[in-house]
């Protein structure tokens, strides 16, 4: 079977998508992954084919508009604001590059961003479907929408309604923001009639690459929906960790990992000098992964380490705590690791895995990138490093989470419902 993956986004809405792309290789599937050019020789070191989206993420983070969408934390409207100036002009690129990545497929999956490209395509190739989400996006009265804030505690009677209601009220605001320059891609490159309503994704056989240890699947959730477990990257088979690097751990206590992945910020300077404050007061040392943000570009003590990048399956369970944006992949990666999470989430579902942190009692609670000073952090890696309950129920939750195989289970799931619909 031809299966095309479509997603939309930085590395950490890159990486799992390899993960499960391999994963279909190896039980016999032709895998093509289409996303940004910057991820084509990531990709193709992995063995899968590649097709190019429209997009250069690490751009659109450092652009005013990316600035600002970071900058919006829980605030929908100042979220949806930013994401309408920086998606509007991909719209009609992305859906041109989608019809090229599909053609031929048997089977498309799409990430939460990558629907929105994708479905007009789907109707269009008239070809099977599947939503391939690190973001619980069904309609539940178990929960709000990662995009929407949770319920107030006053609201306490009428919290499923608001949480139910949530996903709607997020579906129509989208659609509003994008209908326009959809609709025009529909006519003019796929001659597709327009739509006035959104589409709907509760249609499709939805995969969830999350482990139902951190977010259990909802009662009133229907047979299509499969939380499978996080979709785990291997790291190259060829990797060794750099001699410096490896001294630096044998030469003290186990360090704190601090890194905010793809979150791009022209304050770094003013972040890495709070940070180092942060960590002084707290008496860590710590290794810093600096990203697209340039975070540690500045003088470092001797007790900080500072590295580009370094796969996260080997650092993790070397650190004693984990500071980091709240992005999925990082989140997944430290919780496989046992060890507690500091999380300061900027925007989107960041803050929604921040919380989820915080209420299983494996991360300190939350400080979000605008309440950010050395004095929280420093309490909250305190915190982490010292709390030995704490501690205990990250350890405890790492091995419940290592002991899954999400991408075994997100395939086994696609290939019963190929096998059911043909």
């Amino acid at each position: 079977m031809r299966i095309t993956i479509i997603t939309v986004g930085s590395r950490g809405d890159v990486q799992p998508y390899i993960a499960l792309g391999r994963g279909l290789q190896r039980a016999g599937h032709y895998v093509r992954l289409a996303t940004h050019a910057e991820f084509e020789a990531f990709v193709r070191d992995y063995g899968l084919d590649f097709a190019l989206l429209e997009g250069n993420p690490r751009a659109v983070l450092e652009s005013d508009a990316g600035q600002e969408w970071q900058k919006s934390g829980s605030n929908p409207l100042l979220s949806l604001q930013q994401f309408r100036r920086i998606a509007r002009p991909l719209v009609r690129q992305l859906t041109l590059d989608c019809l090229n990545a599909c053609r031929g497929a048997d089977l498309v999956l799409f990430s939460v961003l990558g629907f929105y490209p994708a479905f007009s395509v789907i109707e269009k190739l008239r070809v099977p479907a599947c939503a391939a989400y690190l973001q619980p996006s069904t309609p539940t009265r178990a929960y709000a929408t990662y995009r929407l804030p949770p319920a107030p505690e006053w609201l306490f009677w009428g919290r499923g309604s608001y949480n139910k209601a949530s996903y709607s009220l997020m579906e129509q605001l989208y659609w509003r923001v994008l209908r326009g320059p959809i609709n025009e891609a529909r006519r003019t490159i796929l001659g597709l009639p327009p739509r006035s309503n959104p589409p709907r994704g509760s249609k499709y056989l939805h995969l969830y690459g999350y482990s139902r240890h951190i977010l259990p699947p909802p009662a009133d959730w229907s047979g299509h929906n499969h939380v499978t477990g996080y979709w785990f990257l291997e790291r190259p088979s060829d990797w060794q960790p750099p001699v410096d690097l490896l001294n630096f751990l044998e030469s003290g206590p186990p360090p704190v990992y601090v890194g905010f992945g793809s979150m791009n910020n022209r304050d770094a300077k003013n972040v890495s000098k709070t940070v180092l404050e942060a960590l002084a007061r707290a008496k860590q040392r710590a290794i810093l992964v600096t990203g697209w943000g340039g975070l540690g570009d500045i003088t470092l003590p001797d007790e900080v380490f500072k590295i580009d990048a370094v796969p996260f399956d080997w650092l993790f369970p070397r650190v004693s705590a984990v500071v980091h944006h709240g992005g999925a992949g990082t989140t997944a990666e430290g919780l496989r690791a046992g060890v507690p999470s500091v999380v300061v989430p900027f925007f989107s579902d960041q803050p929604f895995w921040a919380n989820r942190i915080y209420e299983m009692g494996v991360g300190p609670k939350p400080i979000p990138r605008q309440k950010l000073t050395a004095e929280h952090l420093s309490a909250a890696i305190s915190t982490a490093v010292s709390d030995a309950n704490m501690r205990a129920r990250a350890s405890l939750l790492g091995g419940h989470i290592r002991l899954e195989d999400g991408v075994r289970r997100a395939v086994s799931v696609l290939n019963e419902y190929v096998q059911y619909n043909n």
